[in-house]
């Protein structure tokens, strides 16, 4: 317990705030682009403009994003330092992972577009073809692994090792959504084929 106890500050009120917040965000943003396809309330909200709304809610998830991000700094803050890497890999190995990271996140939101991104297909604003080009071609959920790469290379960066439990943590977090995204989001383009098919 005392080797753990010299690694991990369990008591920093921050690390569960940071814990906290990391989990809500993709089960709040689920729960509300689940609500919006069956009741369209954001849509209604905007006078029945599907895009202005969608528009609304990428602003409100881009904005939780920032304020998770800060509560996760806040969180290494309180935490142990303990050297982790050798130099120079303690400074080389988290930029490359950073770096890398942020490929994957702005090559995807690239790719997808607003809409695409920040789930337009529950607001019935549906892209015309699945996107296949990078960084699909490498990963299927390439937003996810490059966010949880850059929680990892921020750990790394600070010499946390309690951050790398948090990014341990985000990667389960977003296996748990994606069970719940996945199939929802194949299920309103099926739809969409099994319509068009029938005209």
């Amino acid at each position: 317990m005392d080797a753990f106890s010299s690694i991990v500050n369990t008591s920093a009120t921050s690390l569960y705030l940071s814990l906290l917040v990391i989990a809500f965000n993709p089960a709040a943003w689920n729960v509300v682009a689940r609500n919006e396809h069956k009741n369209r309330t954001i849509t209604r909200i905007f006078g029945g403009n599907a895009r202005h709304g969608c528009y609304f809610l990428a602003f409100m998830i881009f904005s939780f994003g920032i304020l998770r991000d800060h509560l996760y700094q806040r969180a290494l803050a309180d935490q142990p330092r303990v050297p982790l890497l050798p130099e120079p890999y303690a400074t080389l190995v988290p930029v490359i992972i950073f770096v890398l990271g942020q490929i994957f996140v702005v090559t995807s939101t690239y790719a997808l577009g607003i809409t695409g991104t920040f789930l337009g297909d529950h607001f019935g604003i549906l892209m015309d073809h699945r996107v296949e080009g990078f960084p699909f071609n490498v990963l299927r959920d390439p937003m996810y692994v490059g966010s949880t790469l850059c929680f990892t290379a921020t750990a790394l960066w600070y010499e946390r090792p309690a951050g790398l439990l948090v990014a341990l943590y985000v990667h389960i977090v977003y296996v748990i959504a994606l069970c719940f995204e996945g199939p929802f989001t194949d299920m309103i383009y099926s739809k969409r084929e099994n319509a068009v098919k029938e005209e």
